[in-house]
């Protein structure tokens, strides 16, 4: 070696020595966005119209949050409260900006990041736990852990877009005294939040998960996978877990929240409001352990069911790409949600490259920032989208698909869609609604769910938490279109009864383009009593419209009273039976969610099949049902025992059979005309149904003839025990012999 090369070696060698820490090369960011993605972003920009606009937006946002500076106010309101809107804001506006630093290279929303953090610092290592106290888990910042736990999955994405940018003194005290100490609050302070499967814990796990990624927390990363030990949980928590216990050797964690609430399908068991709201925590931190811990193969756990279930969720929505509110949900939710956004946007970049997922994200109108954002910008400027056609589908309930379910049968020609709900209890957000069914046409409720009493963030109201009605009267099954046997909810309204039980499917048939057909059976709700219940939905050229059959065969040891509710939207135009209203209204019972409807008329068929037209969006419907004259036909609206008008005041009709052990309900909901403001002219008004009847049951077989008004009828015949697809079937009913292979038959 020369004398010269080694003076170079010899500079090299201390040059590198005293090169600060935070001028060395780096891997962040490392998370959700990287290095690579924003070299790609970068080269890109001006190119990919989509990306581009979003990112004016963001930009915009921005800016004029740095324009109106920074406050960080101390916690005292609940969601809807300005510290808590403030604290919301907050974390979304880091994120953002520490991506916009990322892209657009300006050290001005470094600063602001670097700026809030310092005094989210300041602020946290003396804050106590937040003053309302309604929550099982209290946050610091916010009223629950859960919004605690949004703050810090976002905060973490900001701090590992600035990380690099701020000095090792200032990361040191950021994470010795605010993001270690907020992981531990959410975790081993708060083991009932934390060691739960829950979309709240999915939450905390992700939380704690991606902030241990960013700082390179090995351990928190493991607490965050698996859960805390019980054997390092404080007892003092075991014996105050606000109802939720605390199991010895309990799964826990991010990969159990990811096991049990998913079934092979990706349905997720508390329904598609809270599956939209769970899957950014799911896939945010499933693609940071992508990024930074790809040993994991998070994707390929359970068989990919995370890539599974965006496409569930994506077909656990109308027309109108709204969410069907299953258990507790808001109407309204729709796929145009940011968490689906990160959905659709992570899904395609690790889920093959789908191009029907291109479609939703053009429907949504904007992308993510980062790498699975333009790779999904990128894809839609070459045009590569293709339709994400929804047509009917069977979704399973339960880790091993075998606790139930949902069925979607849908007529995409007519846009008619039924929901029918066949599943588990769906954890604390689950109603007692076994076998009860939607209807839908063009995106519009027919025969509505409810959804859930709670005006999410409109703090006048119980502070945008959930209200005392969600329990009286949305959960308990006379809210739903299903059975209620003497006027007591399933599983007498109880959780610890409804989660043993499921139903289960008796089979779905969606092999004839023209009748689509799901049924399932419920032992369990009324012990004594089995519900068999078989939806169809029907597209007869005889008909206008595509029309649902519904046949519901009760059998029970004793004589009981059965109300079928119909929860139909609009206003009744006509009825063929006669009825009173009373001169003063009262409620229709004491309980189980009687006690908010209102009796608003009484009537008694005055024929083998009543009929109620109705009118609702332009559009006329007629529910026909087969009835005995002993029935009561009962018009009920919601209101009763309200005092602060926490419930919509819709409109019920119920079917009465009373003192009746074993019975059939049989119906049609029928969709037909319209009716145009403009020309103020109706456009077949009325029922093509003159008689519904069930002409034959036992154990084998139910057989419904519809009578039309031309005289052409047609019979729908189930079986009731042998549902296997190759079954051989045979039935005399009178002169007409029936023979059939398969679970059912349509003869028309």
């Amino acid at each position: 070696m020369t004398k010269n090369l080694i003076q170079f070696v010899s500079i090299l060698f201390w040059t590198l020595l005293i090169v600060p820490a935070d001028s060395r090369a780096s891997d962040h960011p490392k998370v959700i966005l990287t290095q690579d993605g924003v070299k790609k972003i970068r080269a890109a920009l001006g190119s990919v119209p989509i990306f581009d606009q979003t990112l004016a937006k963001v930009k915009a946002e921005v800016d004029a949050e740095i324009e109106m500076g920074i406050d960080t106010p101390i916690p005292k309101d609940f969601s809807g409260g300005y510290t808590h809107a403030r604290h919301k804001k907050n974390f979304f506006v880091m994120q953002k900006a520490g991506v916009l630093y990322q892209i657009l290279e300006d050290e001005k929303y470094a600063q602001y990041v670097r700026d809030m953090l310092l005094q989210y610092e300041a602020m946290y290592k003396d804050l106590p736990l937040h003053p309302k106290e309604r929550s099982y888990a209290r946050g610091k910042l916010f009223w629950q852990n859960l919004n605690d736990s949004n703050w810090l999955v976002y905060t973490s994405q900001a701090y590992d877009a600035i990380h690099d940018y701020l000095t090792a003194e200032q990361r040191q005290r950021l994470e010795d005294n605010l993001f270690r100490p907020f992981a531990d609050h959410i975790s081993i302070d708060s083991p009932q939040f934390f060691n739960r499967v829950h979309n709240h814990s999915t939450w905390g796990t992700a939380a704690v998960g991606m902030i241990g990624l960013v700082m390179g927390d090995d351990e928190l990363v493991e607490r965050a996978l698996y859960g805390i030990p019980f054997d390092k949980i404080d007892s003092s928590a075991k014996d105050n877990d606000g109802g939720f216990l605390f199991v010895e050797g309990q799964n826990a964690g991010f990969l159990a929240n990811l096991a049990e609430p998913f079934s092979p399908d990706g349905y997720y068991t508390e329904g598609p409001y809270y599956q939209r709201y769970a899957m950014s925590p799911f896939l945010i931190f499933a693609q940071g352990l992508h990024n930074a811990r790809p040993d994991l193969k998070i994707y390929e756990q359970q068989g990919e069911v995370l890539l599974k279930a965006v496409d569930a969720l994506l077909n656990l929505s109308d027309s109108n790409g709204d969410f069907f509110p299953l258990n507790d949900a808001q109407k309204g939710m729709s796929y145009h949600a940011n968490e689906v956004v990160t959905a659709v946007n992570i899904a395609y970049l690790v889920g093959g490259r789908d191009p029907r997922l291109l479609s939703i994200a053009e429907q949504q109108g904007q992308v993510l920032l980062d790498d699975a954002g333009i790779a999904t910008a990128l894809a839609i400027a070459e045009s590569q989208a293709k339709p994400f056609d929804k047509n009917t589908v069977k979704l399973a309930d339960g880790p091993d698909g075998k606790q139930g379910g949902l069925a979607i049968l849908r007529e995409p020609s007519q846009d008619i869609e039924v929901l029918f709900k066949y599943t588990s209890q769906g954890l604390s957000h689950g109603h007692y609604d076994k076998l009860s069914y939607s209807l839908f046409e063009k995106g519009d409720e027919v025969l509505q769910d409810y959804g859930m009493a709670r005006f999410v963030n409109i703090g006048q109201k119980g502070g945008g938490n959930y209200l005392p009605e969600n329990s009286t009267w949305v959960k308990q099954t006379i809210a739903h279109n299903t059975l209620v046997q003497n006027t007591s909810s399933h599983f007498q309204g109880k959780y610890e009864i409804g989660s043993q039980h499921h139903s289960e499917l008796h089979f779905f048939d969606d092999s004839n383009p023209k009748v689509h057909v799901a049924s399932a059976r419920e032992s369990n709700a009324y012990p004594g009593t089995d519900m068999l219940r078989t939806m169809a939905l029907i597209n007869s050229e005889r008909f206008e419209k595509p029309f649902l059959l519904d046949v519901l065969k009760v059998n029970s040891g004793s004589a009981n009273q059965y109300d079928l509710p119909h929860h139909y939207l609009g206003q009744i135009i006509d009825t063929n039976f006669d009825y009173t209203r009373p001169k003063k209204l009262s409620p229709l019972g004491s309980n189980n969610g009687y006690q908010h409807l209102f009796l608003q008329g009484k009537g008694k068929p005055t024929s083998s099949t009543s009929q109620l037209t109705w009118l609702s969006k332009q559009r006329f419907y007629t529910l026909s049902s087969a009835v005995d004259k002993r029935d009561e036909l009962l018009f009920a609206q919601l209101g009763a025992n309200d005092p602060e008008f926490n419930l919509r005041q819709d409109p019920t009709f119920i079917v009465r059979r009373k003192r009746t052990k074993d019975t059939v309900f049989a119906s049609v909901v029928e969709p037909h005309g319209n009716y145009s403001y403009v020309t103020e002219s109706a456009t077949n008004a009325k029922s093509r149904i003159m008689n519904l009847a069930v002409i034959h049951d036992d154990d084998r077989y139910t057989a419904v003839s519809i009578t039309e008004k031309d005289g052409q009828e047609s019979v729908f015949i189930v079986s009731n025990a042998d549902a296997g697809a190759t079954a051989q079937h045979e039935l005399q009913l009178g002169s007409q012999r029936y023979s059939w292979t398969g679970p059912y038959q349509y003869f028309e």
